[in-house]
């Protein structure tokens, strides 16, 4: 009999450190499974997720970029959390072989920024695809004053701004991220929920670096390398920086549990930090 599996699905995949999380868990808790990297495409989506369905021994998988808003689209979810974020970075199969979604990205950014205040706070979130609607759903429930997506497509930061201010949200707004400078010094919390500063990607833009401030809280979800440029910016102005794994490890552990029905033992966590650091 096979045994059960999971997997992280994203186009590019090879960079993906979830295999080397999921693995580590189930080899510390003694579970015969597997969890695996595969590359799909935007377009292989709906095709790989039909194949899926019918696959017995498939637990589920986390969804990556570019694929987390298109599967908000393709699996159902029932507590209705992915159609306001919009977007699902895990899909679990059921023993009827539906497919059901759902979004722990959340998850992450809470355990990263567990213990800031941040209520009565301004804020600036760099980017506007699935990781940044998750980590804009926080900031709501957290009381920020005011948050500004900024992202380089200004229609886009605007986009999502506007689906908070339809919720009453009018404190949200949205700009061209090059014109988000005076926003960033005036924030006590800047996140980047792009990819700009991953290793072998795009750099942070300078209207970032330039215009951080002595005290703010940076947050970067890139964690691969997990010290940035971004967040070494934001050491030099005395600030606190919080790395991608925070965030990587946080919204894993429940995904985990979906999959394989034992909590994650997160007990090792510094030994798991350090694997995946190396």
């Amino acid at each position: 009999m096979a045994i059960p599996y999971a997997e992280v699905i994203g186009d590019p995949i090879d960079h993906s450190k979830s295999p080397l999380i999921h693995t580590f868990w189930l080899e510390k808790l003694g579970l015969k499974a597997d969890y695996r990297a595969t590359r799909v495409t935007p377009a292989d989506l709906p095709r790989y997720l039909a194949a899926q369905r019918n696959d017995v021994s498939w637990r589920g998988c986390n969804v990556t970029s570019p694929l987390k808003q298109a599967a908000a689209g393709l699996v159902g979810a029932p507590a209705g959390l992915c159609e306001f974020v919009g977007a699902v970075n895990c899909v679990t199969r059921t023993p009827f072989s539906c497919l059901v979604g759902t979004n722990t990205d959340l998850a992450g950014v809470a355990e990263a920024l567990k213990g800031v205040a941040l209520e009565g706070k301004n804020a600036v979130l760099i980017g506007a695809g699935g990781a940044a609607r998750a980590a804009l759903c926080y900031l709501l429930r957290q009381g920020v004053e005011r948050v500004v997506v900024a992202a380089r497509d200004r229609s886009r930061a605007e986009r999502l701004a506007g689906m908070m201010a339809l919720g009453g949200r009018s404190w949200v707004k949205g700009m061209a991220l090059g014109e988000a400078g005076e926003e960033i010094r005036n924030a006590a919390l800047v996140i980047n929920a792009t990819p700009m500063g991953m290793a072998n990607g795009a750099p942070m833009h300078p209207a970032v670096l330039e215009n951080l401030i002595q005290g703010q809280v940076a947050f970067d979800m890139v964690y691969s390398p997990p010290e940035t440029q971004f967040l070494a910016a934001a050491r030099e102005k005395a600030g606190t920086a919080i790395d991608g794994l925070a965030m990587l490890i946080g919204q894993a552990a429940p995904a985990f549990e979906l999959f394989f029905g034992s909590r994650a033992p997160r007990q090792h966590d510094d030994e798991l930090r350090e694997l995946l650091t190396r």
